[in-house]
């Protein structure tokens, strides 16, 4: 793996080197974008929507459009607004992590210390594995300003983004109703339905199926074969079969 961050955790002041690795990769498959005429692959060009002539891409700097003129931004402009931000994750508190909303959380990653900040990372981890705890941090991260949770799983601390609040929409606009009407019969059997299939998460037990149903897809267009697709249609279940559905549904979990 490559690092994809280098810097410290700050924690009270303590300073933790530390390293930043993807903790997930894309199993998608590889597909290109093709010419439907000639299947030439398509390409993408960074032009001057003036001229029309491609550009390199040292020749290409970043800019803030402000009234009617553009603000040219320079890397060490980006340091200048965080300088401490982009070298060190600051650990701002600690929270019991079932209070952070699960809609919040984006990209996970490893967090490894260097040769020097090996007994201040186990004595972070083992301290947040006592108080059942996490860490809030905010850092920089690619130009951005990033909140994200510490947190530790076995010998290894992990860091997961979350997003900031203005970033969540608000589900007001929604049409969902609060006060439908329902029969107890039927919401204690779909409570009995939740319990019997109830389990113990494992994640080992599922896997990408699509995308090795795909590439068969693939490999069979590869031999001149058409793969045939059935037609399926998901018919929404009306309110007054409702209980009979539920019923079904536990007949069936019990006999598998």
């Amino acid at each position: 793996m490559r690092a994809i961050w280098k810097g410290a955790i700050g924690f009270g002041l303590v300073n933790i080197p530390i390293k930043l690795y993807s903790a997930t990769e894309s199993r998608r498959l590889d597909l290109d974008m093709l010419d439907k005429s000639d299947h030439e692959r398509i390409r993408y060009k960074r032009v001057n929507q003036k001229t029309g002539k491609e550009v390199d891409w040292d020749d290409i700097v970043k800019g803030y459009l402000m009234e009617d003129d553009y603000i040219i931004l320079e890397d060490e402009d980006f340091d200048k607004a965080a300088a401490k931000k982009s070298k060190i994750i600051e650990i701002n508190e600690f929270v019991e992590e079932g209070n952070i909303d699960g809609i919040l959380y984006k990209n996970p990653y490893f967090i490894e210390p260097e040769k020097s900040g090996q007994k201040a990372y186990a004595l972070l981890r083992e301290a947040l594995t006592k108080t059942e705890k996490v860490g809030i941090a905010t850092f920089v991260l690619r130009s951005r300003e990033d909140l994200a949770v510490i947190r530790p799983a076995g010998n290894v601390l992990y860091l997961q983004k979350i997003r900031f609040a203005e970033e969540v929409r608000s589900p007001d606009e929604l049409n969902v109703s609060d006060d439908t009407e329902l029969k107890k019969k039927e919401l204690d059997m779909a409570v009995q339905l939740i319990e019997n299939y109830s389990t113990d998460f494992d994640l080992g037990q599922y896997k990408d199926t699509y995308t090795d149903a795909l590439m068969q897809v693939i490999e069979a267009k590869a031999k001149g074969k058409k793969p045939k697709v059935k037609k399926m249609e998901v018919a929404p279940t009306e309110a007054k079969d409702l209980m009979a559905q539920l019923k079904a549904s536990l007949q069936q979990k019990k006999a598998s």
